[in-house]
């Protein structure tokens, strides 16, 4: 199991990085939930949960408005494979990464395939 935040993302973008996702792995949230613009212009914060599996099929490259960070946190394995799953689908730029003896946190900046 791995959790995905993103944030400084349009609410489309956001819903277009989760929609990749959830084709590809299991997600905590319903077929119907897209992410919510935030009231006042708060900054959103859209975060969801994916159980990653052996057998995903990649998706073409997905064109995005603009770019999102996007924070994946989980047991080494389900991030991996949700990095992997990223890749596919979007230009990568990898900004940092914490270890520990379970888990490990990745920092990516997504944006669209050239």
């Amino acid at each position: 199991m791995a959790t995905v935040s993103l944030t400084g993302a349009s609410k489309e973008d956001a819903a277009t990085v989760f929609g990749v996702l959830r084709a590809a792995f299991p997600t905590d949230r319903p077929a119907g939930d897209v992410p919510q613009e935030q009231p006042d212009d708060r900054t959103a914060v859209w975060t969801a949960e994916f159980e990653p599996t052996q057998e995903w099929i990649p998706t073409d490259p997905i064109p995005l408005e603009g770019s999102v960070s996007a924070t994946l946190q989980g047991d080494y394995l389900a991030v991996d494979q949700l990095f992997e799953a990223l890749s596919t689908a979007f230009a990568v730029d990898h900004w940092g990464a914490a270890s520990g003896d379970q888990e490990k946190e990745v920092d990516l900046r997504l944006g669209t395939k050239r």
